[in-house]
């Protein structure tokens, strides 16, 4: 089994502490394991969620397990290790870094369920943006319910645009029209403020200014297969394939090249931070404290700027600028059955709750995340909650249809690895450093893939 899962049991097993079938509360009882990203905080907020569940299914016990992790990748790493030790969850939220990974190897399709309920399933695809289900699309067949999403778009300070003279930028700027903002925004600003603020990361990093130039560090296609689903649920739609498939290194793509050249001009003009030089933890701190103008979030960061005693109407939202296109990228999370599972029926039950509109307003009641319901996003950011501007968030799916998930394929954190090590050589070295920087890259992004 675990041959051919290819899990990698033991490095895996090295890296992390030892779990076992007694670090799970309820292994061994009739009870539902759902596991989670977060802490035993986190898992204590799920109650109502489960207290609703039960409330339809009594004859259901649940079992939260909060699995702690400094990121998605430690958290899918502890996942696999459970897996390999025997004591895997029934169910796993999944976010789309490992949407593919699981699919690959450990998730259960959703196609026979789908079809079988699908009367009562048609009230949740109407409601969801055929985008945000297509990126849990893994050959053909449907592996998740995405509940949540974030798009990337531009976050800037309303006070930095106010002094600098600005208004609110045009939902089609460009990239000349945001080093025309930024740079009214340094002249206008006192050390130290950073007009744009942005880390090294697959999600919010580079991978914006890719996809608003219809390009990407890796080769986008489609699998075959999955016009059951879009005649079914989508029927207005083109069918859409099978899934994503990324399968080849594209970093010297001349349109990949173009985007980190904008990216290498912003920091050698002081636009732009180094990457390297700060991550996410601190970027709250920094924008509420005026030190920057501009960052790329979703609508995850309305929650953190609340919490950080930031007003909402000393920020707003817009779409990213235009290069050849206006494609945004994003990363959506819902749950997946795991394969080892032995109580699949009562784990489809629990999907089918969590993305209920009962369901997903229980899990979700404050603005962590964009909700994949667009009919729920009103009472999450509206009535002076979210930044004036907040229907971006979902109007970046509507109005730019192309917009897609961040290129995760089952070697996902060796891509992602990959891209952070070359980011800050390729674009620090000068602009005739760039393709240098992108050569050693597209070396490694091919190593990585070979992890297939």
């Amino acid at each position: 089994m675990l041959g051919a899962l290819g899990l990698g049991i033991v490095g895996t097993a090295i890296s992390w502490p030892r779990l076992t079938g007694m670090d799970i509360p309820g292994r061994g009882s009739d009870a539902l394991t759902v596991a989670l990203l977060g802490t035993a905080q986190d898992a204590a907020a799920r109650q109502s969620l489960v207290d609703g569940f039960q409330r339809k299914h009594p004859d259901i016990p649940v079992r939260i397990v909060a699995i702690q992790g400094t990121d998605w990748g430690d958290y899918f790493a502890k996942i696999l290790t459970m897996v390999a030790a025997g004591t895997s969850p029934d169910v796993v939220t999944v976010a789309t870094e490992g949407a593919q990974l699981f699919a690959s190897r450990m998730a259960h399709p959703l196609d026979d369920y789908v079809r079988r309920d699908a009367a009562e399933m048609k009230d949740y695809f109407d409601d969801v943006h055929p985008s945000l289900v297509e990126a849990f699309l893994y050959q053909g067949s449907l592996f998740q319910l995405p509940d949540n999403f974030n798009a990337a778009n531009v976050y800037y300070s309303t006070k930095a645009m106010d002094r600098a003279g600005l208004e609110r930028p045009s939902d089609h700027w460009t990239v000349d029209d945001f080093f025309g903002v930024a740079q009214a925004m340094k002249k206008s600003g006192q050390s130290p403020f950073l007009p744009y603020f942005w880390n090294n990361r697959l999600w919010g990093g580079v991978v914006p200014w890719l996809y608003i130039n219809d390009t990407s560090i890796l080769t986008e296609e489609k699998a075959a297969g999955g016009d059951w689903f879009w005649k079914q649920f989508y029927p207005d739609e083109k069918p859409r394939g099978g899934g994503y498939l990324w399968q080849n290194a594209d970093a010297l793509n001349e349109r990949t090249i173009e985007s980190f050249e904008v990216l290498q001009r912003m920091v050698s003009e002081g636009l732009a931070a180094n990457p390297a030089q700060g991550g996410g933890n601190e970027l709250v701190a920094l924008f509420s404290r005026g030190s920057v103008g501009m960052t790329p979030a979703g609508g995850f960061w309305v929650k953190g700027l609340a919490d950080a005693g930031f007003a909402n109407d000393d920020y707003d939202v817009s779409f990213f600028p235009k290069m050849r296109s206006q494609r945004h990228q994003f990363g959506a999370a819902g749950y997946a059955i795991m394969e080892t599972s032995h109580r699949k029926d009562e784990a489809w039950e629990w999907l089918k709750y969590c993305v209920s509109v009962e369901g997903m307003r229980t899990a979700h009641p404050q603005p962590d995340s964009s909700l994949t319901r667009r009919s729920l996003n009103d009472e999450l950011y509206g009535a002076g909650v979210g930044p004036a501007h907040w229907k971006v968030f979902y109007d970046t799916l509507d109005k730019f249809p192309t917009t897609g998930p961040i290129p995760a394929p089952p070697q996902q954190a060796a891509i992602e690895q990959a891209l952070i090590k070359n980011v800050v050589g390729t674009i620090t070295n000068g602009r005739s450093g760039v393709r240098a920087g992108l050569e050693t890259m597209q070396r490694d992004l091919e190593l990585a893939l070979k992890g297939r």
